[in-house]
C-alpha cells in the first residue's frame, strides 16, 4: 500500500474552541465549529476546513463507488442556470422565495441552481436520439442554492449546500421501476457505509412533481422533519405523507340537525366548554384562499390542520389564509361560526376522519349559532377528502392500526420517480424500436452530501466531541505526543510507520501545547483511535485508546503499529 502523507498539526489549519458558539442551536452546529471543521461566512453559508473537507470529500467517495457501481455516470453542469428552462416547467415562479434570481449585465434572469431536473433532462434530449440510447442514469455533486428565510443549525440549513443528483431515463415505466430500485438499493448502502441510522419513510413530491417518492431519514433531535414510525410493522412515512383511511359510518339513528344558540362562541375551546363536549366531538373549519379563491377545509374540532399537506394537496397554487378583509360582502361566511351546510360556491375539502354518516357539532352559518346533529353526507356533501391534519402519537397506523410513535429526523436522501412531467415539458422523445417517437419516462434521486456530515455528527458524538465513523473519518489515526522531545520524536516516528503502511495518521506535534489540550482536542475532533506517546515513551510503551468504546491499552510501538495496519 502506498504510503500517505502526515497530517501535522503544527502546520495543520486548525484553531479548536473551548466554548460552543453563541448562535449554535444544535449539536452538529457546536461540534463542527468547536472542532475546526467549518467556519460560519455568513448567515446559511459556510466554508470548509481542511478536516471538514476531508470528512466531506469521505462522503463523496462513498457516494460515487456506489453510484458508479449500479452505472451511473458523473457529469458536471453549471449551477448559474438560464431562466427559460424553469419557467418551461412553472418552477420559476412555484419555488417563490427560496429561488435565488439574478440579472446578467445585459438584463437576461438566471438563478442559482437548486436542483437540475430540467437542465439533465435538455442534456439528454440533445444526447440520446434513439431507444438504444437508453436506459442512461447520469448524476453529479455539486453545491445547489436556496434562499432559505431562516438559515440555522450550522450546516443542517444553509443556502448553499453540497449535494448529489442524480437522474434516469427510460423508455417504459418498467424500466422506472428498475432504475428506482437500483438507487433505493444503492442509498441502503451509501448509508450504511458511512455509518448512519436511518429509516425509508414514504413521502410527497411536493414542488418536484411526480408518483411515488420516499425519504431517507436519519433520527435525530435537531431533525426539521417529523416522521411517524411503526412499532410493530415496517411502516415509516414523513408525517406530511401518512394518511387516515375513509370510513363511512351508518348514520340512520341519528336525529335530524338542530340549531343551538351558542352566543360568544367563536372558537373550538369556548364552544365545547359553552355546551359541557370534548372538542372531537365539534368540526373545525378553517377556510384559506388557493390562488385567491376561498375553500373550506374541515378536521375534528380536537385536531389541527397540517398546512404543509394542504399546500402539497393544492400545489403549484398558492395557498394563504383568510384574513378579516375577506369576509366582507360574504354574508354567507360568518367569522367563527362557518359550517359546511349552506355553503355557496366554496369548495368544501375534509379530513377522511369527516366520512359520510358521521355527526358533528359546527357552525350555523349565523353569528351566535351552531348546529348540532349535523352528518356528512346528509346535511353536507364533501367534494374532496385529503387528510390534513397534523399527526399525533398514537394514531393507528395505516397498514397495521398499532398506535404511530413520532420522531424527529434530519432528510439526508429522498428519491422521485418522475415519470413524463419534465419530458413532456421539454418533448423529450427518442425513437423507438418501431421507428416511431417514444416519450422518456424519469426518475430523480438526491442525497445531501453536506447534510450527511451534520447527521453524522448529530448521531456519532458524546459529551467529549465527534466520533467519527471510521470509513469518514479525516484520519484513521489521532497520535499525540505529550510534549516533551523524546514524546515528539516517538509520535512522529510511529506515525510515519503508520502512514508507510498506507494509514491515514493525524498527529498532534505542536509545541508549546499541553498534554490536557491535546487530550482534550484529540476526543474533540473524532478520529476512532487515539495513540499516545505519553509518559512510558522511553520504553518504547504507547497507549491506544478506542474513541468509540472509551478502551485503552497499553502496547509497545510494534505491537502498536501492528495492531493499526491490520485493521
Amino acid at each position: 500500500m502506498a504510503k500517505v502523507q502526515v497530517q501535522r498539526m503544527s502546520r495543520l489549519m486548525v484553531k479548536t474552541l473551548r466554548d460552543d458558539p453563541a448562535d449554535a442551536e444544535v449539536l452538529s452546529h457546536k461540534l463542527l465549529v468547536r472542532a475546526g471543521f467549518v467556519r460560519r461566512t455568513a448567515a446559511g453559508i459556510w466554508s470548509w476546513l481542511p478536516l471538514g473537507k476531508k470528512v466531506l470529500a469521505n462522503v463523496e467517495r462513498v457516494v460515487r463507488e456506489e453510484m458508479d457501481a449500479i452505472g451511473a455516470q458523473e457529469v458536471t453542469l453549471p449551477a448559474l442556470l438560464p431562466r427559460e428552462p424553469y419557467e418551461a416547467t412553472g418552477r420559476w415562479s412555484e419555488y417563490g422565495a427560496e429561488l435565488f434570481r439574478l440579472n446578467d449585465r445585459k438584463g437576461g434572469d438566471y438563478l442559482l441552481g437548486p436542483t437540475h431536473e430540467e437542465i439533465f433532462t435538455l442534456l439528454v434530449k440533445d444526447q440520446c436520439t434513439s431507444y438504444k440510447d437508453l436506459p442512461v442514469v447520469l448524476y453529479q455533486i455539486q453545491s445547489k442554492y436556496r434562499d432559505e428565510a431562516r438559515p440555522r443549525a450550522g450546516i443542517l440549513r444553509g443556502r448553499e449546500f453540497l449535494m448529489k443528483d442524480s437522474y434516469s431515463f427510460d423508455l417504459e415505466d418498467e424500466g422506472l421501476d428498475q432504475s428506482y430500485a437500483l438507487h433505493r438499493a444503492a442509498y441502503q448502502r451509501i448509508f450504511e457505509r458511512l455509518g448512519l441510522d436511518y429509516r425509508i419513510c414514504a413521502a410527497t413530491a411536493g414542488a418536484m412533481g411526480g408518483s411515488k417518492s420516499e425519504e431517507f431519514l436519519a433520527p435525530a433531535g435537531a431533525g426539521e422533519d417529523t416522521f411517524a414510525d411503526c412499532p410493530h410493522c415496517d411502516y415509516a412515512a414523513n408525517t406530511e405523507a401518512v394518511s387516515f383511511a375513509l370510513k363511512p359510518v351508518d348514520a340512520e339513528g341519528v336525529a335530524a340537525l338542530e340549531e343551538i344558540p351558542t352566543p360568544d362562541t367563536p372558537t373550538i375551546e369556548t364552544l365545547a366548554a359553552h355546551l359541557g363536549v370534548e372538542a372531537a366531538a365539534t368540526l373545525k373549519n378553517l377556510l384559506v384562499k388557493v390562488d385567491g379563491e376561498i375553500v373550506a377545509i374541515g378536521v375534528p374540532g380536537d385536531r389541527e390542520v397540517d398546512m404543509d399537506k394542504v399546500e402539497a394537496h393544492f400545489a403549484p397554487a398558492a395557498v394563504e389564509l383568510v384574513t378579516a378583509e375577506d369576509f366582507t360582502d360574504r354574508p354567507d361566511l360568518v367569522r367563527g361560526y362557518v359550517g359546511p351546510q349552506g355553503l355557496e360556491k366554496v369548495p368544501y375539502l375534509a379530513d377522511p376522519r369527516i366520512a359520510p354518516g358521521t355527526a358533528w357539532i359546527t357552525g350555523a352559518n349565523k353569528d351566535g349559532v351552531h348546529a348540532k346533529n349535523v352528518v356528512a353526507g346528509r346535511d353536507f356533501e364533501v367534494d374532496t377528502y385529503v387528510d390534513v391534519v397534523v399527526v399525533q402519537e398514537g394514531d393507528p397506523c395505516p397498514a397495521c392500526g398499532t398506535g404511530l410513535k413520532l420522531d424527529r429526523a434530519i432528510e439526508i436522501g429522498h428519491i422521485f420517480q418522475l415519470g413524463r412531467k419534465y419530458a413532456d415539458a421539454f418533448q423529450l422523445d427518442v425513437l423507438g424500436q418501431n421507428g416511431k417517437p417514444v416519450r422518456v419516462t424519469m426518475g430523480s434521486y438526491g442525497i445531501g452530501v453536506s447534510r450527511a456530515v451534520a447527521a453524522l455528527a448529530e448521531q456519532h458524538a458524546d459529551d467529549k466531541g465527534l466520533i467519527w465513523p471510521a470509513e469518514i473519518a479525516p484520519a484513521d489515526v489521532h497520535v499525540v505526543a505529550a510534549g516533551k522531545a523524546l514524546q515528539t520524536e516517538l509520535a512522529l516516528d510511529v506515525s510515519d510507520r503508520l502512514a508507510a503502511a498506507g494509514v491515514r495518521v493525524l498527529v498532534d506535534d505542536r509545541p508549546g501545547i499541553s498534554p490536557g489540550v491535546k487530550f482534550t482536542d484529540s476526543e474533540l475532533i473524532g478520529i476512532p483511535q487515539i495513540l499516545v506517546a505519553g509518559r512510558r515513551s522511553a520504553d518504547g510503551v504507547v497507549e491506544l485508546k478506542d474513541r468509540r468504546t472509551g478502551e485503552r491499552e497499553e502496547l509497545t510501538v510494534e505491537e502498536a503499529v501492528a495492531r493499526l495496519t491490520s485493521a
